[in-house]
This record gives structure tokens, C-alpha cells and sequence, in this order.
């Protein structure tokens, strides 16, 4: 899955156009056009970069070398950039830790810390009895490796919280080996199981009780199946604790599809596993479940349209349903008994959509996403009575951890207002701080949030979300940055970002687009743009853009953002509407969608993005892909792709192709290509090589717009 978000900023620096930048690279190097023609039902698709897809290929490796050069060249060529820089260390490093992922595993807490200049987040544990201070390190990527380039995908404590499991990668490969830690001493224990994680399927365990052993999700090991097949087929296996992995043994999987990816989860007792069965990254999910006294039992399949399950304290299964429900609803399964059928509505679909949900002894608390911020309701399960929390600006409610009883941990954030965990017990008045509370420098207290809406090419309103300074003119002089992402169901909610202070402060305006191919409002939100609809989602943000350079801004200000996902949807708005802004950002992007299917996780994505071998959804995969709309003579915005070459989500031959394709257009606007050698889609990038990505982006943008970058201290 795409599944990344990068939340990238933007801007900064005075350098106007390549003619001022200083002596160097005049010019980036050419890409010989070398034409491959494919034939796909009966038309011929002539491709004129297909040999840069072998990008560790001497002549490839050059040219990729030659456009960093380039690309280092005109970014580097001023004295702006190092301002730049400083002012984003500046206010992302001096920070208080950040704690997300907190998991509850017997009496203790377990969490993820961020805490700069640490290049990698670590693993923390909090005293017995829950408590949310004195943490201890219990797994640091830092000490482990001193350059910063190992990673933790994921953990999973035991059940009785005195054993963790902690897949860890490198270089942001995502291939991770999992490690067995013991809580009260950190001491590693031998057991050690590869090929856990990986960028396509994701990886995940399940602890059995008295931490005696544990289910994980497997990728094929060498020598089982061709080399091809490697990234697929993942199944879940056993590992005793103690004994050598050889005799680890197969459980589930051998039915499942090729792109399947699993999900597991344990009731707080142990006596139940259940897997989540994805098909590939179109939103299609099966269910098994494993009793104490019978083997594995397939309750859900993917036509059934159940999207998330989830095990209560009550011997029941909660889901979340789509089922003739496009805005979810949820339903009540006994675990002894686990036939759809017998399943009774405890929710109802409403207006609203239900984004996440948890479980606990007499309550259940449901995340509401209204368009992309959310609310919190608590429903009794004894009447089914509920209440809402409201919160007073548009916010994201995510990371749900229940404790004893109903009392539960979530975190909150906004554009205004860094991240935080709050306690909170059904019936209660509002929220509780914790000590759990990050605070930051980036001080948006003379700024304002504004929901607006711009109307599509079918009359169809798209949300908006507006980040700007009070008193920001909005007379098309101010510069606008608008970033989206429109794939999977995923909706961009709020959230809050130290560095996007930068763009801000230097009289930008920041803009979120909830464009279809999203969740925005629902199921049909993300099915109205995806497979061969695709292209509606860049036409969507480009509607946005037009609508932003008549209300808020001017074309010649506009600059837009995307990554992954959002990367090709930049990509296509830039080669279908490259009118609506002057400056784009595409982030590890999608750009040939006909031969995304070739590469291991986008043939995760044809559930998604559709495939070739099916004759509609060709025709609308050629009609969107923004690599083939590249016409020669046209002039496009400013461009700027970023990839890393370990990335397993998107292969960084998706930038090289669009942007030699870009460059032999004849566009007078200069496309530069940043490429990275250490990191890949954007997980396990350490903190000093996000600080200069960040910085290229913002130095990229105030150049490319034509803006002076001022020091704060000199406005």
C-alpha cells in the first residue's frame, strides 16, 4: 500500500529562475529517447523511457546522478537555503517529545518516542500501574545503529506486557526482522525471525499466553518460490519462544491472494486470534478466526464488505460495515458463534462517517469524521444511548487505548494545535490532560482555520480546509500552498505541522483539499474516484486550485503538494490542468500508471488504481496516467520530484520517467529530480535527512513562486 502520507512542507529561498543561479550546471542531462511501443487492446502506447526503470543500471545510475547534481546546483545556489534550514531545525528540534502508538499490555504502557535530535524514534515503557510518566527506554534504534539508518516498523507487546516484539528495518527498505525484548531488563532475547515486514504487505504478530509464543505474518523465504514472487504471498506462521526458527510452522495462508496483507489481533486473554485479510490495497478485507478449541474459521469474506473487526471485552467481535451502509456502520458478533448472519446492528449508519472505533467493558467509543475533522461519540452498549464530545476547532481524534474499565487514552490535534493524549471516561464532562503533551515553537496563535468549499466539473463540492494568518490579504498577491491526497478512502483530517510555520510566517497560506478518491463523506466518496475514475481525483484538486486563485490567491502564487498517492495526483494535475498553479511538488509519486501493476506493491495497487489487463480500466488508467499526457510544447509549472531509491511503495523510476519526459517537453520552467540513495518511501528516514528534505522543498517553492525568503529576525 501507498499508505504513506508524507506531510511535507514548502518553500523558501530567492532565487528566481535557473538564468540567476551561479555559475555550475547549466542544464540537466538528457534522457535519450529510446521508443518501446506496448500494444494494450488493440492501441499502441508508445513509451519513449522505458529503459530507466532499470535503475541500478550503470547508464541510469549516471543520469540520476547527473539530474542530483543539477538539482543540488539550483538549490544550493544561494545563501537562502542555509536560513532556511536553520529556521526548520529551529522549530522542529527544539521540541518536547512526542509520544504516539501507545499500546496497553498488562499493567503497563508501551510507546513510541520522538525526541530530536535523536535521528530515530524509540520504544519507551511506563511504570506498572499505567502510569504516564518516568518512561524507560527499551528499544533504541539510535544505539543500535549509530548512523540512524534502522528504523522500527512496528511492535506488539505480550499480553502480560513482560515481552516485546519489534520488527526493525533499514534504510527504509521496510524489510523488517523481528526481535524479542524482555520489558523489565531490555535484555534481547535470541529469537530472531526475518522476513516479518515488508513494503508491500506490511508485517504484524500476535502473542499467545504466558508469552510462550506467537503467530507473525511471513513473506516467502528464499529458494520457496522464484525471486519474483518474494513480496508476495504472505501467510501467518508460529514461532515458539525459546526454539530455533527452523521449526517454526506454517498456520494459515496458503488460500489466501497473492496480494494479500494481514492483519493480526489477540483478545486480552489469548484464548482468540483474528486475521484481517486485505486483497491488495482496494479496501477488500476477509476475516478468520481462531477459537480456543477449533482451528481457524473464515466468518467474513471480501463481498461481504465488512471493513474492520475488532474484539471487545465481551466476548463479541465488533465490525465496522459497508454493507449497503456507504457511511459504515457497525455490528455485533458473538465469538463462539462467528457467522455473519447472526451478526446484529448496534450502530446505524447516519449522516456522518464512522472512521474508528474501540471497544471496551460497557461502552463503545466512535471516532465521527464530518468531511474530514472529527468528533468523538460514546455509545452504552447496555441501551445503546449515546453522547457526543465536541471539541472547539476542527480537529483529528486518533490512537484510541483502552485502559481499565471504560477509562480510555486518545490523542488530539489540529492545524493550530500540536498533538496530545487525553484521558477520557464515558459520561465524563470533556477531556483529561495527560503529561503525554507536545509542545512546539511553531506558535499559530495569530493564524485562523477556515472551511470553504470549490464546486467540481460535475457540480460536486469539495471541502477545503484554510490555514492563514489573520489579516493575510487576499487580494492575489499572497502565495497559497495547497496539498492533497485522494486514494484509498484516506482522509486528510487536521493535523499539525511545526514546519509548515515556516511557510506561513513568511505570509503564505496553507490549503487541504478532501478531494474523491478519499473518505471524506464515505464509501462512495473513495469508489466515485478509483480504477479507471482516477482522473476525477486530479480534476477535483484542480477545480480546488481555480477556485483558490479566484478567492484566495492568483494562479502565478499557487503551488501544489503531494506524496505518494498524492504524488500522482499532483503529477496529474500537472500534465492535465498545468494552467491552475506555478509550482509543483511530488513527493516518491506515482507518474506511468500502465506499468505500476509490473513492480511488486503496485500490483498491490490494482485494486486501487485498476490494471491493464482489464479493457475499461486500461482505457481509463491511459486516459489519467500523467506520464502519457506529458505533451511537447506545452509550458508547465515549476517542478520538483523527490524519490529515494529503497523505496518499496514506489519505484523511484516512476520520477525518473516523468521527469525526463518533463524535460524534453520544451517547458521554459525548470524540473529538477532529488534523488536519495539511503531512504526509501518515507518510513525510517532519519531526522537530519528530513530536515534537508524539508528544506530543498521550501527553498524549491519560495524560488520557484519568485518569493524573497526573509530571516524572522529581519521582518
Amino acid at each position: 500500500m501507498l499508505r504513506t502520507r508524507l506531510a511535507a512542507a514548502v518553500t523558501a529561498v530567492i532565487l528566481a529562475a535557473p538564468p540567476l543561479v551561479p555559475a555550475g550546471p547549466p542544464s540537466p542531462p538528457i534522457a535519450p529517447k529510446r521508443p518501446v511501443t506496448d500494444t494494450y487492446w488493440g492501441v499502441e502506447v508508445v513509451d519513449e523511457y522505458q529503459y530507466l526503470e532499470q535503475v541500478r543500471e550503470a547508464e541510469v545510475v549516471e543520469w540520476a546522478d547527473g539530474q542530483n547534481r543539477y538539482t543540488r546546483h539550483w538549490l544550493d545556489g544561494t545563501s537562502q537555503r542555509q536560513a532556511i534550514l536553520d529556521r526548520i531545525v529551529e522549530l522542529t528540534h527544539n521540541v518536547t517529545p512526542q509520544y504516539f502508538g501507545l499500546k496497553a499490555a498488562g499493567n503497563r504502557l508501551f510507546a513510541i518516542k520522538r525526541q530530536p535530535p535523536k535521528e530515530q524514534p524509540f520504544l519507551v515503557v511506563f511504570p506498572p500501574g499505567r502510569s504516564l510518566t518516568g518512561e524507560r527506554v527499551l528499544v533504541d534504534p539510535n544505539d543500535i545503529d549509530h548512523g540512524g539508518s534502522t528504523s522500527i516498523d512496528f511492535f506488539v507487546p505480550s499480553l502480560d506486557g513482560s515481552l516485546v516484539a519489534v520488527s526493525l528495518s533499514r534504510g527504509g527498505t521496510e524489510n523488517g526482522t523481528l526481535h524479542i525484548f524482555d520489558t523489565a531488563t531490555g535484555r534481547e532475547h535470541p529469537d530472531l525471525i526475518h522476513r516479518v515486514n515488508g513494503g508491500t504487505a506490511g508485517g504484524s504478530v500476535a502473542w499467545t499466553p504466558g508469552s510462550q509464543g506467537l503467530f507473525y505474518t511471513r513473506y516467502p523465504a528464499p529458494g520457496e518460490r522464484p525471486d519474483e514472487d518474494l513480496p508476495f504471498y504472505q501467510q501467518v506462521w508460529y514461532h515458539a519462544l525459546g526454539t530455533p526458527t527452523d521449526q517454526d510452522y506454517y498456520v494459515l495462508g496458503k488460500s489466501f491472494p497473492r496480494i494479500a496483507e494481514i492483519e493480526l489481533q489477540t483478545s486480552e486473554d489469548g484464548r482468540y486470534v483474528l486475521a484481517e485479510v486485505s486483497n491488495g490495497d482496494g479496501g477488500e478485507y476477509a476475516y478468520w478466526l481462531k477459537g480456543p478449541d477449533r482451528d481457524w474459521t473464515l466468518f467474513a469474506e471480501f463481498a461481504d464488505q465488512v471493513i474492520h473487526a475488532a474484539i471487545g471485552h465481551d466476548d463479541a467481535l465488533y465490525l465496522l460495515s459497508r454493507q449497503a451502509a456507504p457511511h459504515k456502520k457497525i455490528l455485533r458478533l458473538a465469538l463462539d458463534d462467528p457467522q455473519l448472519r447472526r451478526a446484529t446492528e448496534i450502530v446505524p449508519e447516519t449522516d456522518v462517517v464512522i472512521r474508528s472505533y474501540l471497544p471496551t467493558a460497557t461502552s463503545l467509543y466512535v471516532v465521527e469524521m464530518l468531511g474530514g475533522p472529527m468528533r468523538l461519540r460514546t455509545y452504552d452498549l447496555s441501551d445503546g444511548s449515546s453522547t457526543v464530545l465536541d471539541t472547539d476547532e476542527p480537529s483529528t481524534i486518533s490512537g484510541l487505548v483502552s485502559l481499565q474499565g471504560d477509562e480510555i487514552l486518545l490523542q488530539r490535534q489540529s492545524y493550530l494545535t500540536p498533538p496530545a493524549v487525553y484521558r477520557y471516561r464515558a459520561g465524563a464532562d470533556g477531556l483529561e490532560s495527560t503529561p503525554l503533551a507536545y509542545t512546539s515553537p511553531a506558535d499559530y496563535s495569530d493564524c485562523e482555520v477556515r472551511r470553504v468549499h470549490a464546486t467540481a466539473d460535475d457540480g460536486t463540492r469539495i471541502p477545503i480546509t484554510i490555514v492563514l494568518r489573520a489579516g493575510t490579504p487576499l487580494d492575489g498577491s499572497a502565495p497559497l500552498l495547497l496539498y492533497g491526497y485522494g486514494s484509498y478512502g484516506f482522509t486528510m483530517t487536521p493535523f499539525f505541522s511545526a514546519h509548515r510555520r515556516v511557510w506561513i510566517e513568511q505570509g503564505g497560506i496553507y490549503a487541504v483539499a478532501n478531494i474523491r478518491g478519499g473518505g471524506a463523506f464515505g464509501d462512495h466518496w473513495h469508489r466515485s474516484a478509483n480504477l479507471q475514475n482516477k482522473k476525477v481525483t486530479m480534476d477535483d484538486f484542480a477545480a480546488c486550485a481555480r477556485f483558490l486563485g479566484r478567492e484566495y490567491s492568483s494562479p502565478g502564487r499557487i503551488a501544489i503538494q503531494g506524496g505518494s498517492a498524492g504524488g500522482l495526483m499532483v503529477f496529474g494535475v500537472l500534465a492535465h490542468h498545468p494552467q491552475v498553479c506555478a509550482a509543483v511538488l511530488a513527493h516518491v509519486g506515482i507518474s506511468d500508471a500502465l506499468r505500476t501493476e509490473l513492480s511488486p506493491n503496485g500490483e498491490f495497487n490494482i485494486t486501487e488504481f485498476g490494471t491493464v489487463r482489464d479493457e475499461t480500466q486500461f482505457h481509463g488508467m491511459l486516459g489519467y496516467s500523467p506520464y502519457h499526457a506529458v505533451k511537447h510544447g506545452t509550458t508547465y509549472p515549476a517542478v520538483m520530484a523527490t524519490t529515494g531509491m529503497n523505496d518499496p511503495r514506489v519505484e523511484p523510476w516512476q520520477s525518473f520517467k516523468m521527469v525526463a519526459a518533463l524535460q524534453a517537453s520544451g517547458t521554459p520552467n525548470p524540473v529538477l529530480l532529488r534523488v536519495s540513495h539511503n531512504t526509501g518511501h518515507g518510513g525510517g528516514t532519519r531526522l537530519s535527512e528530513r530536515d534537508q528534505q524539508l528544506a530543498d522543498s521550501y527553498t524549491f517553492l519560495f524560488a520557484a513562486l519568485d518569493l524573497p525568503y526573509r530571516p524572522v529576525g529581519d521582518r
